[in-house]
Order: structure tokens, then sequence, then C-alpha cells
């Protein structure tokens, strides 16, 4: 999903209340999927809208993500000094499945 983002010299009300309106839609281009690598302990996933103090969450969108959350010692995660401007790093556990993918949404 992704939202309208007028460039910021934009005079037209009509492009600025269309970016206001689909943000309460709840369209935004701080959201993406990625498939966790394989054989590996860690993913970092571009996301030109993630800042430092931005909150990253994760929803399984696969059933092998699934999984991978409710096998608690397996349970993916992105911590605090994991994220950074423009990007941020999934760590998990280092498993052969290549359809482990997830749903992610970054806050602020």
């Amino acid at each position: 999903m992704s939202g309208n983002v007028p460039i910021p010299s934009e005079k037209d009300p009509f492009k600025i209340v269309r970016a206001v309106r689909e943000l309460f839609e709840g369209r935004s281009n701080a959201v993406g999927s990625v498939t966790l690598a394989v054989n590996a302990t860690s993913t970092t996933v571009t996301a030109i809208n993630c800042g430092a103090g931005s909150a990253v969450l994760l929803f399984p969108k696969t059933a092998s993500a699934a999984q991978a959350v409710a096998a608690t010692a397996d349970s993916p995660y992105v911590g605090a000094n994991d994220v950074k401007n423009g990007q941020f790093v999934i760590r998990h556990s280092s498993l052969s499945s290549t359809d482990r993918t997830f749903w992610w949404v970054a806050f602020g």
C-alpha cells in the first residue's frame, strides 16, 4: 500500500488534501513485506521512510512466518539498535526455510 506524496513546494490544495485524506484512510509509504534471509541470522530491510527513532512492527504473511512467531525461541525481532535512517535489521534464527515472509510497518 502506498500513499500520495506531494512535493514540499506543492501549491495545489487538491493534491495536498488528497494526501492527507489518504493518510486518514490508512495509506502509507512506511509499510512493506520482507522474506527472511535463508541460512542467516539477520535480514536487512531498506525502508526509505524509516528513521532512527522509528518503531518497526512485524506481522506474519505466510504460514512459515506464523510458525516462526509461535516458536518463541525462533521469533524474529527488530531491536532498538537495529533501526537506522533508511533501514532496519530483523534478527532471526538461521533456517533453510525460504518462505518466512512478514509484513512490516515503521512508525515514527
